[in-house]
């Protein structure tokens, strides 16, 4: 082969190549698809809190006030020292007195938690079929207390509650970190019960607070 001929083989060697580097790839480009089952841990949604204020939700919620102390926290009351606001009007609570004396349901809940939203509203119900006899208190266990008023206004649940947006009574408890968790607290501040599970029925949590409290609703 000739000089020539072998520069021309060469050039059409490097332009194969670069054809071939250049030449569009079917899919290459495409982010590929999981076709395994989606994943089972829930992702809290983007939600945009409302631009009214705080006292302004607090007045269209109409929630239920927090339970009044009827004096001082029992001694050894595993909710001792916490100190939170309460959801209704803003006002800090003793939770260990105002909730001593008086067997309790506490729940923690947030506003991203699907199970909440179809909890509460059972608790809401068994609430109002135990007429007093025990404490219904929610803990809104996320920063975000707009978004939770919001929330509870959507789902017509108008229990007192408080804001726990740092997790202290998850801690006081020794609550595992899942939400919804139900507290059975007894009259005089000791634990009965943590329940890291969803209520399915009012007559599931009369269950529990008949079993644990003694409480017959």
């Amino acid at each position: 082969m000739t000089s020539a001929g072998r520069w021309s083989l060469a050039a059409l060697v490097v332009v194969a190549a670069l054809v071939v580097a250049i030449w569009p790839r079917g899919g290459d480009d495409t982010a590929p698809t999981s076709t395994g089952p989606s994943s089972s841990a829930y992702q809290p949604p983007t939600f945009t809190p409302s631009s009214e204020s705080l006292d302004q939700l607090r007045s269209q919620a109409s929630l239920a006030p927090c339970p009044t102390p009827t004096g001082e926290a029992p001694a050894g009351s595993a909710l001792a020292g916490i100190t939170l606001d309460c959801v209704s009007d803003g006002r800090p609570a003793d939770l260990a007195a105002a909730v001593g004396g008086k067997p309790t349901l506490l729940n923690l809940w947030a506003y991203w938690c699907a199970p909440c939203a179809e909890e509460l509203p059972y608790l809401q119900e068994f609430a109002e079929r135990a007429e007093g006899s025990i404490n219904v208190l929610t803990v809104h266990s996320d920063p975000n207390q707009e978004n939770a008023l919001t929330r509870l206004i959507d789902y017509s649940v108008r229990l007192p509650g408080v804001q726990d947006g740092d997790g202290k009574v998850r801690i006081a408890v020794g609550a595992p970190p899942v939400l919804p968790v139900s507290v059975l607290v007894r009259a005089d501040g000791t634990v009965a019960k943590v329940l890291p599970q969803p209520f399915r029925s009012a007559d599931e949590i009369a269950a529990a607070a008949a079993q644990y409290l003694g409480v017959v609703v």
